[in-house]
């Protein structure tokens, strides 16, 4: 076939598009380039990746379908759409937070409710109608990973039975040798193991 062939073949080519254009590519390839795409982009010019497609689809007759594409279903996120809200909330729910206590998970527990952070807000200068509502502060939260709870003081330590008792004794002893010079006083401080609270390692301290 001559070169004034070809060139008819890239103008008929030219004339198609998708999948009718790819059927073509690959029936030329076939016919006249030993069903080789590379020797067809070689002699015509077309992409090799294209042709090979083209063959795929001509032997099962219907176009590949096309790659699916994950893109992002409904309206952004408020704290996507507006990075600066985002900003802010960080700053404002940052200095009241703590962290899971046993380490079990990344969560920050803070001690702010969705209302107060939407209080500080507008502190801040934003105008009620730029800020979403309160429950959508509370996803915001729950999305950048805070918790939302009341942070609690770890519970008072309890005497024992014998406390009373033991301070009884030393205060007894004291009184009685307090003006015995062969005796010396001497004030130990003593670690002994207590609990911590409810908010420390589950209630034990390091030892």
């Amino acid at each position: 076939m001559d070169g004034a062939a070809d060139e008819l073949l890239v103008l008929a080519a030219k004339q198609l598009k998708g999948f009718e254009r790819r059927k073509f590519l690959a029936r030329t390839c076939k016919k006249l380039c030993d069903g080789s795409p590379r020797k067809t982009e070689a002699r015509f010019g077309w992409g090799r990746q294209t042709v090979a497609k083209g063959l795929r689809e001509l032997k099962q007759n219907k176009p590949e379908p096309r790659p699916t594409e994950s893109k992002p279903r409904g309206p952004l996120p408020s704290e996507q759409k507006n990075p600066q809200l985002a900003i802010d909330i960080r700053l404002i729910v940052e200095p009241h937070t703590h962290s899971d206590p046993e380490l079990k998970t990344s969560r920050q527990y803070t001690n702010l409710s969705a209302a107060e952070v939407r209080q500080a807000l507008l502190a801040k200068g934003y105008q009620d109608s730029q800020l979403p509502s309160e429950r959508t502060i509370r996803d915001i939260l729950n999305r950048m990973n805070y918790r939302l709870k009341r942070i609690q003081k770890g519970k008072p330590l309890k005497k024992t039975e014998d406390t009373d008792d033991i301070f009884a004794n030393v205060h007894a002893a004291r009184e009685q040798y307090r003006d015995d010079p062969e005796t010396m006083e001497i004030s130990v401080d003593t670690k002994a193991k207590v609990s911590l609270g409810e908010y420390a390692l589950g209630g034990k301290n390091k030892d």
